[in-house]
């Protein structure tokens, strides 16, 4: 996978996928100037003086090969082409620092603003991006990460294991309270609202904080273990500052929230008056990634809202009921545990279709157990019951953890042997 090697000169960087069929350096140049002092004619006011001190770079251009047709429609071609070659290449370009400041909302116009739409381009994503030191002062990242998660919920040396409220949407707050007394009953670590799930007339906040609350509080006066609840405050900026603080007040230790639907400024304000773990959902994600030759890859994508204040970032999971790939998910977590700037990590999401099957490769490919490993259906749906699927994904990640062999484990652990027969190959 391409990656940006830092440079640590101050520039902000973005390595780039392209297709054209056009000369592929003159079309790169053209997305150049777009992001930074040109346009599409030249105007008297951009002078050699101001092109050198503001305009962007093109500092590589990689040709990777040629394809017989476009990727995406909508492209143009050159004048008086009749049969187009398109050419593929990975670029990067860079900018000053003072173009932009340390502003991720400024960074993410720039490096994925209109040039997704420039017409010689029939294929156009963007792969990672380098960010200068300033940007840690502005944007500290998350206050928990993978140290303030695991000092919270009291879980060392493991995932912490969990799962998602479902049915999705259609309990009431006294429903999911009763589900959730079941669920930490039977030993789980972590449990989160679905991301349908916000502030809706069938299950208010307000409502859901307090029922829910009230079912893990007591459950922790009684065993003095606390088990971490993520209510998804998702909403206007004012609407998850007061979730928030009914969270924290009602001794809550997570909020969550829809990155995409909030935005970058949703999540940095909320980030700033936080004093609870975010746990960061991408819903939306698949429209932003899904298409090879456009968008964005998850390793720049990931960079935005970790500086933002996320501490815990989806990655989808291995085998998983989505159309993402085992290689990619990987690298997603990966990149979440490597350290940022100041050098916090965030909490990698496992997500999507997970059971006990897939923990020993989950495990192998990550090389840590520094993660969230939810599991709906692998836990809910074992055939012997839920305490039997918590019990089934805890006996799996010790054995990966230990180096046992999944089946060699089972053979003296029945809830796990049921998960291995009941969903083989995992949850997809």
């Amino acid at each position: 996978m391409a990656r940006l090697i830092p440079r640590a000169d101050g520039r902000i960087r973005a390595l780039y996928f392209v297709e054209t069929a056009h000369d592929v350096r003159k079309a790169v140049e053209m997305m150049a100037g777009e992001q930074s002092s040109g346009t599409f004619v030249k105007i008297p006011g951009e002078t050699p003086e101001l092109q050198a001190r503001h305009g962007a770079q093109v500092e590589s251009i990689e040709v990777l090969g040629t394809v017989p047709s476009p990727s995406l429609p909508g492209s143009r071609l050159p004048k008086g082409t009749a049969q187009p070659v398109y050419s593929q290449a990975e670029v990067v370009l860079s900018w000053p620092f003072e173009n932009i400041g340390a502003s991720l909302s400024t960074l993410w116009t720039t490096v994925a603003g209109n040039l997704f739409e420039l017409s010689p381009f029939s294929g156009l994503r963007l792969l990672d991006i380098e960010i200068p030191t300033p940007f840690a002062g502005r944007y500290p990242g998350g206050k928990f990460g993978v140290a303030g998660t695991r000092e919270l919920s009291g879980v060392q040396d493991r995932p912490l294991i969990g799962t998602i409220i479902k049915p999705s949407v259609g309990f009431s707050p006294e429903q999911t309270a009763a589900l959730v007394s079941t669920l930490i009953e039977a030993g789980l670590d972590f449990i989160k609202d679905d991301e349908l799930q916000t502030d809706s007339p069938h299950n208010r906040l307000s409502e859901r904080v307090d029922a829910v609350m009230g079912v893990i509080n007591a459950y922790a006066e009684r065993t003095g273990r606390k088990p971490m609840y993520a209510f998804n405050v998702t909403g206007d900026l004012d609407e998850m500052k007061r979730g928030h603080d009914a969270v924290l007040a009602a001794g809550g230790t997570c909020i969550m929230v829809n990155m995409l639907a909030v935005g970058l400024a949703g999540v940095t304000e909320l980030a700033r008056h936080a004093g609870l773990p975010i746990h960061g959902h991408r819903a939306g994600w698949g429209m932003v990634t899904r298409a090879p030759a456009l968008g964005m890859g998850y390793i720049a994508f990931q960079k935005f809202f970790r500086l933002a204040g996320i501490d815990h970032l989806h990655v989808n999971g291995i085998r998983n009921k989505f159309c993402e790939s085992d290689e990619s998910v990987v690298a997603s977590a990966r990149e979440c545990l490597t350290p940022l700037l100041g050098g916090y990590t965030v909490m990698p999401v496992f997500s999507s279709g997970q059971t006990a099957a897939q923990a020993a490769d989950t495990y192998q490919a990550l090389g840590s157990a520094d993660c969230l490993y939810l599991c709906g259906g692998g836990i809910i749906g074992h055939p012997m019951g839920i305490a039997a699927g918590v019990e089934s994904v805890r006996e799996a990640w010790s054995a990966a953890i230990q180096g046992i062999p999944l089946a060699q484990h089972a053979a003296a652990h029945p809830a796990l042997a049921a998960a291995l027969s009941g969903f083989a190959g995992g949850g997809a």
